[in-house]
């Protein structure tokens, strides 16, 4: 059930070009794919340099979007809330958004804010709203824990006897799906859009500039870039270019009472109730109540014939049968909760088809692989997302990178691994799981394992908790005979704390082997290979045999990347991403290519290569039992290449470890890793090598201050506050992208700055997006944490205002709705091993 959203888009690009421009843009009429609106909006009059940057502008000449316009009823919910961080600010501008479009365009939009109550039942749930308090200290949105009195207060017809607490959040309720419809569409028109409805795409063929043309029964048109925004169509539409999105449509129904005399009698509207553990929602409709369950993934129904079979020709506002006895055991238990549901009259069930992607989160942005082909499909919550994903979508277009960081929307997350099996299976799960409790570290199982296992899948799965990444599965933790193996989420330290306290004094004490093959693995060569790569980093490139850390920044001098890049041989490299930015980065580093006619050769690969960590004091010797080649340090530095057999397997060894530990990466084939794996064992016995997973190994890397993209560097942060100076040169010759960008940034002054705080806890520890307070208020907020096995206390990484920055700042970090004291030390708490070599060549034991 999707509102015509994407008017919000035409509204934001065209209210945008008209400011910084003056100039009107028009819109011409075409088609879309079957039922849908189809815009073009073109320039027309031709823009000179002094009136925008034509560069900019020219990305926004032509668009080509393809629109379903769905005017099917829904409940209409608006919510502040979202467990994710930057979605939060999606779910903002959608509100902010509706709140002025009647005084915008005219146009009535029902909007309704009595706020909502989320309702915790069990101590768990509590939990959990104290975990969500904390992730939004730091946000614009206001967001409060309520006791049992205050909801009574706010929603009198409540029967109280199991309620603990509530999460409230004041500007939240619903708004009236057709009027927002027919109000979006009249401010797209205000600015300039043209609409015409129904008008069916044919076919859509890309052209060698990059450009698409675009067939409908009534001609065709020239498009410098495609949006899909299809809805229920946007698999047929991906189609047509070869591609398959892994897109499902669920049944979703929600029933609708009668006049109820309480509900009537009531002097101010009712706020809109989420009962977590009955999972359904429930809001007052006129004198009534309406409420919609999301029932078990065993009950819930897939309409899986319009994946095999695609949409019905002609569908656009119909319904399916209704099913009371699917959502039976939801509608009694809104009924325990709110009693005076028993005595109402059932005047409407409505069951109508909402699409999911596999992780309920909607796909935005551009699609690797095919240029100018971008995507905002898989809309579970459409009306919520619209106001902010138009907006978000259409600042990316006009300025070439994305307002902020949401790569977990990134429709690359992605890949060939995505099968329509898995999407069925993941989207049962995700509709089933809608209101379960959201513990960190979750982990989620149906669809699992993927094509994407390394071949030390079956070596490994019967002695660890294997981890999600980006279709691979990888080992978190290790657990012993005598050691509970089981998955056992919790917001406090759980079973695996003590087995990766062990895999921690293993790296540290001996040696340690990790899986690290859903690492994203390119490669780059040709005779244009260094001046692209020059053109992308911030960082010098490598000499040949070298290795070194290097990042892509945006042109506004933010982080998209990090990257460690090798270079082999003259001109050719290996680049070395995370496992969830495979596609992401490599997107980047194609259309650069692209743009910038770089005769180069771009291979991805993540699925051809296997990759094992080898970390630890004795890893040098364990190894060198098994290779002629000179493994020593002087032989072999650090950030050294090197490409030789271990017992006959060829690899590709680099001296790294994000462990900061005396270490090797080994790249080979995968379906060597098995025997590489068999034989490395086997040569450690005498050093006692053993496994080690990725939350070792995350504790390991915070102790050596090493960052992370995705939590201390990303699309919202610089560089320089990151903390990664030294692998920025501004002084190098190449004129690298976000350069002049960072130039300015420096110039006038960081106002915030990442720092390395350690803070004493009893049973919790950091994870990110913690809120950071200092004499009463919010400062700032954690990146990610972990317990320090060394010093044994909780440590973290957080960005803070410049002021609160020096060694020996107390701030506090708010956990589980308590605050503790915290300490900025200086970093790193630990050295690596060739910072610890290096002091004791100058000075001995006693520097280190």
């Amino acid at each position: 059930m999707f509102v015509g959203w994407l008017s919000t888009l035409f509204i934001w690009i065209l209210k945008t070009v008209r400011s910084l421009t003056g100039v009107h843009i028009g819109a011409d009429m075409f088609s879309s794919r079957r039922t849908g609106w189809y815009f073009l909006v073109s320039c027309q009059q031709q823009m000179t340099s002094s009136q925008i940057n034509y560069q900019h502008f020219e990305n926004v000449k032509f668009f080509c979007l393809v629109f379903p316009f769905l005017l099917t009823l829904k409940a209409g919910l608006t919510t502040y809330f979202h467990p994710g961080i930057n979605l939060k600010k999606i779910h903002y501008d959608s509100i902010k958004l509706y709140e002025k479009l009647e005084e915008e365009t005219g146009q009535v939009v029902g909007f309704h804010q009595p706020g909502s109550i989320r309702i915790a039942t069990t101590p768990v749930r509590v939990d959990e709203f104290k975990y969500q308090m904390t992730r939004t200290g730091w946000h614009a949105t206001e967001q409060y824990i309520i006791g049992p009195e205050k909801i009574q207060e706010m929603f009198p017809l409540l029967n109280m006897n199991k309620i603990l607490a509530g999460l409230y959040n004041p500007g939240d309720g619903h708004i009236d799906p057709y009027s927002l419809t027919m109000a979006l569409a009249a401010g797209a028109r205000k600015y300039g859009a043209l609409l015409k409805y129904p008008a069916p795409v044919t076919s859509l063929k890309p052209r060698s500039d990059g450009t698409w043309d675009v067939e409908t029964p009534q001609g065709s048109m020239r498009a410098n870039r495609i949006v899909n925004a299809a809805g229920f169509w946007a698999r047929e539409v991906g189609q047509m270019i070869g591609l398959e999105h892994p897109l499902i449509p669920v049944q979703h129904q929600y029933v609708v009472t009668s006049t109820i005399p309480e509900v009537k009698a009531l002097k101010r509207e009712l706020p809109v109730l989420r009962d977590l553990e009955g999972s359904y929602y429930l809001r007052q409709e006129r004198d009534g109540l309406l409420f919609g369950p999301y029932e078990s993934q065993e009950k819930m129904k897939l309409q899986d014939s319009w994946v095999t079979s695609g949409v019905p020709p002609g569908f656009g506002k119909e319904l399916f049968e209704s099913d009371l006895d699917r959502i039976m055991e939801h509608v009694e238990a809104a009924m325990e909760m709110v009693p005076v549901l028993k005595k109402a009259d059932i005047i409407n069930i409505v069951n109508g088809p909402i699409t999911y992607s596999p992780d309920i989160l909607p796909m935005v942005g551009p699609h690797q692989g095919v240029r100018n082909y971008w995507v905002a499909i898989g809309f579970g919550y459409g009306i919520i997302h619209a106001g902010g994903v138009g907006k978000y979508l259409s600042d990316w277009i006009l300025h070439g990178e994305p307002p902020f960081d949401l790569i977990e929307l990134d429709p690359n997350r992605y890949g060939k691994w995505t099968t329509t099996q898995y999407t069925e299976a993941k989207a049962r799960e995700s509709y089933g799981f809608n209101n379960i409790v959201g513990y960190p570290k979750e982990e989620r199982f149906a669809g699992r394992p993927t094509q994407r296992i390394s071949g030390l899948y079956k070596t490994l799965k019967s002695k660890c908790s294997m981890g999600f990444h980006a279709g691979w599965e990888q080992p978190h933790w290790f657990y012993k005979p005598d050691q509970d193996p089981g998955y056992r989420p919790s917001f406090r330290r759980t079973n695996w704390f003590e087995p990766v306290g062990s895999e921690y004094k293993q790296v540290m004490q001996k040696v340690g082997v990790i899986d690290l093959s859903p690492f994203g693995k390119f490669t780059v060569k040709g005779q244009d290979s260094v001046r692209l790569l020059d053109h992308l980093f911030a960082n010098v490139i490598p000499q040949v045999g070298c290795t070194n850390i290097s990042h892509m920044l945006t042109p506004k001098g933010r982080v998209y990347a990090e990257l460690t890049v090798s270079h082999q041989s003259p001109g050719e490299f290996l680049l070395i991403t995370g496992s969830g930015s495979e596609l992401h980065d490599l997107r980047w580093i194609e259309e650069e290519a692209v743009t910038g006619g770089y005769n180069v050769e771009i291979k991805n690969m993540t699925d051809v290569l296997g990759v094992l960590g080898v970390a630890g004091p004795h890893a040098r010797k364990v190894l060198q039992k098994l290779t002629s080649e000179d493994l020593s340090d002087g032989a072999f530095k650090f950030l050294q290449t090197k490409a030789f057999k271990v017992a006959n397997i060829p690899v590709t060894a680099i001296r790294i470890s994000y462990t900061g530990e005396l270490g090797w990466e080994l790249y080979h084939r995968r379906e060597d890793s098995a025997a590489l794996y068999d034989i490395i064992m086997n040569a450690g016995q005498e050093e006692g090598i053993d496994n080690f997973g990725t939350y070792a190994m995350n504790a390991l890397r915070l102790e050596k201050a090493f960052r992370a993209w995705g939590s201390e560097m990303n699309c919202d942060t610089n560089p320089l506050e990151a903390g990664l100076e030294y692998f920025v040169k501004l002084n190098k010759p190449a004129d690298f992208i976000g350069k002049q960008a960072l130039k300015q940034i420096k110039a006038k002054g960081l106002k915030r700055r990442l720092v390395c705080l350690t803070l004493a806890t009893d049973d919790v520890d950091p994870e990110g997006n913690e809120s950071i307070w200092y004499d009463g208020k919010v400062v700032g907020n954690t990146t990610s944490g972990s317990y320090s096995y060394s010093i044994q206390k909780s440590l973290a990484f957080a960005y803070v205002p410049v002021e609160l920055s020096k060694v020996g700042q107390q701030v506090e970090v708010e956990l589980l709705g308590k605050n503790y004291p915290a300490t900025v030390i200086q970093e790193p708490l630990v050295l690596t091993e060739p910072t610890r070599n290096r002091l004791q060549k100058k000075g001995g034991k006693d520097k280190i």
